[in-house]
């Protein structure tokens, strides 16, 4: 039989979770399931197993606002963020309304039934459910692969190649020549972690990244945790962080010289018997793509004792012993790690249909960050760029919430983010990574004006969100059977 739930979210990662107790404690009369592809939960954070896999924001924003962070370390190593999920799914109950090992292949909405039809995979059996409202907790890139470009020669190198998306235990990288190719957070995190075990490591790049470090313990949250409550400690963090976050990313865009001036100074400190200008010195400003974070300057660290190098140029061809670059340098390799980046997916590249009709997302509006122009009851939690996943992912389900509360009040059965007047398209991101802009042509746009301007801001999507009206370009519709809507 096909089972019917008032709410169904689509993955148990950290967005899913959230939502599961956003749904628990403000819409405590709505029945809910979590669907999850996997056997486990963690999304991002038991998928990567890569050496040293951990947090580029602080757990004090990346953690949830209803379970402090309590550990010593802001920045976190994987398994610790994912026991700190585990802990909640058991805390809250919400593991008792996860199905693991069900695969989200579609979804069909129906005005007349008021309802989606979704169809899963489970472990090869298809079954369906029906829910009233579809929530998309599945993040923003493919889990099944990772961006791997084609390299000439791959098939000749002698050693191994491995993307970090994908690694496994036996991979053994102990005395060792590496090259990670890459200058991502994913290739900053690699490269001090492998140079403790490896004879020597490398960090192939075709361009800079600007890299930051901080301190991996915040003294200050630590000292605070002693002189009151967790949960008022975490909040005076949580305010700190994201109130300095936005300090630092205001000034990052008004003044881009001037604060690309001081990252560089800062890691000519680091490094003053390094080539900072060619192997450091991006040639975008600060912000256009994301800052990468280094706990304890640790990047810095296996840099200068000679345990890690950095080398900036273009690859002609992979060698039975490494890579060729096209000044002619070989840099000679056991293992071959290609940190080159996440492939964006929009709903996991599920099709979804509205009264028959196959939704095209590229020409659809993104309406307040979460929703989609002429699309009903379904939303999606999708992260910021320049700050922690987390705070949007929360305010998110809370505003969802919002929603279902006022649907329940008037009787009705339909919520759709409609367009009033004419709106100038803008890409959904303006991020000039390479892994956005190869995506963004599948992805729907967002507008120059609210509600269906995308935020990368905190404090005003609090406004927008938790404060701000919900009937705003927002059609309520489909009465109950027999309903009289409430005044």
């Amino acid at each position: 039989m096909t089972e019917h739930f008032d709410v169904i979210v689509v993955g148990a990662g950290i967005s899913g979770v959230g939502a599961a107790w956003h749904l628990q404690d403000r819409s405590p009369d709505r029945s809910y399931l979590v669907l999850e592809g996997r056997e486990r939960m963690g999304g991002t954070w038991d998928l990567f197993r890569y050496p040293g896999i951990r947090s580029d924001s602080d757990m004090y924003t990346l953690g949830f606002s209803f379970k402090p962070w309590t550990e010593a370390k802001a920045i976190a190593d994987g398994p610790s963020i994912l026991r700190y999920l585990e802990e909640t799914v058991r805390e809250f109950g919400i593991d008792k309304h996860i199905r693991y090992s069900h695969r989200l292949t579609r979804a069909e909405w129906s005005t007349a039934e008021a309802r989606w039809t979704i169809t899963v995979d489970k472990g090869g059996e298809e079954v369906r459910f029906t829910c009233a409202f579809l929530f998309m907790c599945t993040g923003y890139y493919n889990y099944a692969q990772g961006f791997a470009p084609e390299f000439a020669g791959a098939a000749d190198f002698g050693g191994r190649i491995v993307h970090p998306q994908f690694w496994t235990p036996d991979i053994d990288y102990a005395g060792k020549r590496v090259v990670v190719i890459g200058s991502g957070a994913t290739a900053v995190t690699l490269v001090p972690e492998m140079a403790k075990a490896a004879a020597h490591v490398t960090m192939l790049q075709r361009s800079p990244t600007y890299i930051v470090s901080r301190p991996a313990e915040d003294r200050f949250a630590n000292w605070l945790r002693k002189v009151l409550p967790a949960k008022a400690a975490y909040g005076v963090v949580r305010w700190r962080n994201v109130l300095l976050q936005q300090f630092f990313f205001r000034i990052a865009r008004k003044k881009p010289e001037k604060f690309k001036e001081r990252i560089i100074n800062m890691v000519r400190e680091e490094l003053p018997d390094h080539d900072v200008g060619t192997h450091f010195t991006p040639s975008y400003n600060p912000w256009d793509q994301r800052l990468c974070l280094v706990p304890d300057s640790d990047l810095f660290a296996a840099l200068r004792s000679g345990k890690a190098d950095v080398e900036t140029g273009t690859i002609e061809r992979f060698t039975p012993a490494g890579i060729k670059l096209a000044s002619g340098k070989e840099l000679e390799a056991d293992i071959i790690v290609t940190a080159t980046g996440l492939e964006l997916q929009l709903m996991s590249d599920v099709p979804f249909a509205v009264d028959g009709k196959p939704i095209i997302w590229a020409e659809h509006t993104m309406y307040k960050g979460m929703m989609f122009s002429d699309v009903p009851n379904m939303a999606i939690s999708f992260g910021y760029t320049n700050a922690s996943w987390t705070l949007k992912s929360d305010l998110t389900a809370a505003y969802v919430t919002r929603l279902l509360n006022a649907m329940g009040k008037r009787r009705l059965r339909q919520v759709t983010p409609r367009v009033a007047a004419p709106v100038e398209p803008m890409p959904f991101l303006d991020f000039t990574s390479g892994y956005v802009q190869r995506a963004m042509a599948k992805f729907p746009r967002q507008g120059t004006r609210k509600p269906w301007r995308l935020n990368q801001n905190y404090t005003r999507d609090i406004m927008a969100l938790k404060f701000g009206g919900i009937d705003e370009e927002m059609e309520f519709s489909n009465p109950e059977p027999g309903a009289v809507r409430a005044a």
